[in-house]
């Protein structure tokens, strides 16, 4: 048995062309990502500064919103000149003692190379090991170039990081001081009280959870920050050659770095790890081993139980949205996954509470009437 189904042409022609528009704001949105990710970007930090700005500007005179911004940057500013001057200093110190140590490890190097070379000549390896080096001579130049263009595009990655890097200051500056004017027009603009009051009560909500959770991972840095300088320390106490000064730019770099979901914890541990190493290879092991194991701790139960109290998620909900915020968006969706899974919830509680009321409502004798009526009219 056939079907046939007729479709006029204006139907046709109207399901193609939302097809198409489809399709258009697609590829809008995906060729302005780089400009949304800065905008998101600096949404996200002006409603995390807030907090501090409102506060301050409570202090000033003429309660200059201005003024509030202006000295939370310079106070950031001079935090991490702080850092800087607490992490550099060590590492360049250390960096100079592995080169004072080089000549000492060439010739450990080079008479356990003469034990090699023996070994080759033994087992009549030379021809192998020189076509080996032949290969190598001839892959030296494609080598080159490939670390030529490497360099090149990474100081174009620089630049085009410095540059976003500054727009987002800007932009976070601009947000902070007119953002309670933008309030302001958006609540005049509500003509019903009561509705204005009930999204009022929502983006407050969802303002708290995007709070929350910077709370939250500052207090995760600041555990993890701890327990690698006391990592530190105690092998300073008892490994003589561990200086005991590397604890503060340990936890001065644990801290900044792990505020970084993901791969800014592994980046800090790596630093320590080979500061370390430069004057202790046993300290420098044992200091990686108990990365490790922290790591797998903090990722498991310290960061999912305490953003699962600041945002009222789940740790699964959690781990879920940070893996899927990870593998979507890279780097910058899995610093926004959390905060935007914490939105999601107070999103559907709202409008699940919205329907809830309204099945209550019809359910009245009253309204039943009302609609009896209604329907009687019509």
């Amino acid at each position: 048995m056939k079907v046939r189904i007729d479709i006029d042409t204006r139907t046709f022609v109207r399901f193609w062309l939302v097809m198409i528009g489809f399709a258009l704001a697609a590829l809008a949105i995906y060729s302005a990502r780089t400009a949304l990710i800065i905008l998101g970007t600096s949404f996200f930090l002006a409603m995390a500064l807030n907090v501090p700005v409102a506060a301050l500007s409570k202090w000033l005179p003429g309660k200059s919103r201005v003024g509030a911004t202006a000295l939370s940057y310079v106070a950031v500013v001079a935090i991490l000149i702080g850092v800087v001057a607490f992490v550099i200093p060590p590492i360049v110190q250390q960096t100079a003692k592995f080169a004072q140590n080089i000549p000492t490890m060439v010739e450990t190097v080079t008479s356990q190379w003469q034990g090699v070379g023996g070994f080759i000549e033994e087992y009549n390896l030379q021809e192998q090991v020189d076509t080996a080096m032949e290969s190598i001579k001839q892959n030296a130049s494609s080598w080159a170039a490939g670390i030529g263009q490497g360099f090149v595009s990474g100081v174009g990655s620089f630049f085009g990081f410095v540059t976003a890097s500054i727009l987002v200051l800007v932009l976070t500056f601009l947000m902070l001081v007119e953002g309670p004017a933008w309030r302001r027009k958006w609540l005049s603009i509500y003509q019903d009280n009561d509705r204005m009051k009930r999204h009022k009560m929502l983006v407050d909500r969802m303002y708290g959870v995007v709070t929350g959770y910077v709370t939250g991972q500052l207090t995760v840095s600041a555990i993890g920050a701890t327990a690698a300088a006391l990592a530190v320390f105690l092998l300073s106490v008892f490994i003589p050659e561990v200086p005991a000064n590397l604890a503060m730019p340990t936890a001065a770099i644990t801290f900044v770095l792990s505020l970084i979901p993901m791969f800014g914890a592994m980046i800090g541990g790596t630093i320590v790890t080979l500061l370390l190493l430069f004057n202790n290879i046993p300290a420098g092991i044992i200091y990686a081993v108990y990365f490790v194991v922290y790591q797998q701790v903090e990722n498991n139960f310290i960061s999912p139980h305490i953003q699962a109290k600041k945002i009222d998620l789940s740790a699964l909900a959690v781990l879920a949205s940070v893996t899927i915020g990870i593998y979507v968006f890279g780097v910058v969706g899995g610093i926004i996954a959390i905060p935007i899974a914490g939105c999601v919830r107070v999103l559907i509680e709202y409008y699940l509470a919205k329907a809830r009321d309204m099945r209550e409502q019809s359910k009245k004798p009253i309204a039943k009437l009302v609609k009896k009526l209604q329907g009687d009219e019509v």
